[in-house]
């Protein structure tokens, strides 16, 4: 590669792992306006500079916040594509915003409005998708005040009961939508808050007076997966057991953050349960690949650091767990080492300092097929040694790269507008859940200078395709 295709392939995936891993919260090592300037900065440079392939990023395993930017940023900036460019960009904000919770594209119709943004394009995204909705009138209710900013902002025809209900919902005596009427009826009547969702049955539930266990229990099916899991410790607390999680069900990764969440000797006796959940998360999450990377060893993160900060509690820990039961479903022969745990990785919990050499050199020792490292990249007992252990190994023992390495951060570096790396020649990608570590490690490749600038353009114009055919296979339109 020239150097110019260098610099630029080192741009776009230092975008790339910043968009995986960076959700602009504070980190144990970053406080969130470090986090949320450092990000928006690195949105701005790529977007002038790689346009094409900041619009190809949507097609990638982002995470919500940097999905949203990139839709903002390409509706924001419209005026200076291309026709062609817009073509593919709009079929490609289409198609991710129908992956993103309705929340997050919500939160993106307001954010346009509050821009000014409001042109016939803007205008028929923000119709189609909704539009699209599998349900407006359950929209009305639980995204209320969202919907209808952006019915105002976008012009947007509306049933009839939906269009009474966000702008004039006293006038009618009944609603002939049943969860319209619901909600009509939970202003006046407690039992109707429990055909409501969770998050708006819970503020009326508070103008009522009802008791936080008595509500908790009777709302309990109408809760959402997402919902189960943050409401764990306050279910523990009230002692309602109705709104316990699906383990059978859970993400990977979602999964370790509960685990984690739990105390140590709950988790010591409920061993075989949660190992038992974990394992068949990570098989679900591997599918066709399981088994297939050969003699695999993990380096995984539990200093103090992986306690993470007060609004990702844990979350690198997790990651760090999560991992550990993916790559033991993905490799045929598996080790994992952690920095200072022994035993049961279920009871796991971030101690101590960051000494990654010692425990790379026992991994490297065992010669495996892939060693995969899971940290913050904050090496420090002794500062170093990790990169003087894989230096060494990579020139002196293994120049001839049997051993492939690869090191997944999943936390943002803002210092450095990427995430923090271990060693030159080591391949750093960021990683938010591990149920994309598989697709992340054949990322990896192009940071190591073993890939051309021209096969990261063809690598990432297949990912747009593939994910364009996707969609429309799933029913999308363009």
């Amino acid at each position: 590669m020239s150097l110019s295709e260098r610099v630029a392939c080192e741009d776009v995936l230092m975008f790339v792992n910043a968009a995986i891993a960076s959700t602009a919260q504070r980190e144990f090592h970053g406080r969130a306006e470090t986090q949320r300037m450092s990000l928006a900065f690195l949105h701005e440079y790529v977007l002038g500079n790689y346009r094409d392939l900041y619009a190809a990023t949507a097609a990638l395993d982002i995470n919500h916040l940097n999905a949203a930017l990139v839709v903002t940023n390409l509706l924001r900036t419209a005026s200076t594509a291309s026709p062609e460019q817009r073509a593919v960009e709009g079929r490609l904000i289409a198609a991710r915003l129908r992956l993103l919770p309705p929340q997050r594209v919500y939160a993106v119709f307001r954010g346009l409005r509050r821009l000014g943004i409001n042109n016939r394009r803007t205008r028929a995204i923000v119709r189609d998708w909704v539009a699209g909705r599998p349900d407006l009138a359950f929209d009305a209710v639980k995204y209320r005040r969202s919907l209808s900013a952006a019915a105002r902002h976008a012009h947007l025809p509306l049933p009839d009961e939906v269009g009474t209900a966000l702008f004039d919902w006293r006038r009618p005596k009944r609603y002939e939508t049943p969860i319209l009427e619901s909600w009509r009826r939970a202003h006046y009547e407690q039992r109707a808050l429990y055909e409501l969702p969770y998050t708006v049955a819970e503020g009326l539930a508070a103008q009522h007076g009802i008791d936080r266990a008595r509500f908790l229990t009777g709302i309990a099916p109408k809760l959402t997966d997402g919902e189960r899991l943050r409401l764990q410790s306050t279910a523990t607390r009230h002692r309602v057991g109705a709104v316990a999680m699906d383990l059978a069900t859970a993400p990977l990764t979602r999964l370790a953050v509960h685990v984690l969440s739990l105390s140590r000797p709950e988790r010591k006796r409920r061993r075989d349960e949660l190992t038992g959940a974990l394992r068949a998360a990570a098989r679900r999450a591997a599918r066709r690949q399981a088994g297939s990377w050969g003699r695999v060893v993990a380096v995984l993160d539990d200093s103090y650091s992986a306690s993470g900060s007060g609004v990702k509690r844990r979350r690198p820990l997790a990651v760090a767990l999560a991992t550990h039961y993916l790559l033991e479903a993905l490799a045929a022969d598996y080790t994992g080492l952690w920095l200072h745990h022994r035993g049961d990785p279920l009871l796991v919990h971030p101690i101590g300092a960051t000494g990654l050499g010692d425990r790379i050199l026992d991994g490297l020792e065992q010669r495996p097929d892939r060693l995969v490292v899971v940290s913050d990249g904050w090496d420090n007992a002794p500062p170093g040694q990790a990169a003087e252990v894989l230096r060494v190994w990579r020139t002196r023992l293994d120049p001839g790269g049997r051993t492939s390495v690869v090191h997944l951060n999943p936390v943002y570096d803002a210092d450095t507008f990427d995430v923090r790396r271990l060693a030159p020649g080591v391949a750093s990608v960021g990683v938010r859940d591990a149920e994309d570590v598989a697709a992340l490690v054949e990322l990896a490749r192009f940071s190591t200078g073993g890939a051309g600038f021209d096969e990261l353009r063809r690598h990432l114009a297949d990912r747009v395709d593939r994910f364009l055919t996707d969609d429309a296979g799933t029913g999308g339109s363009s």
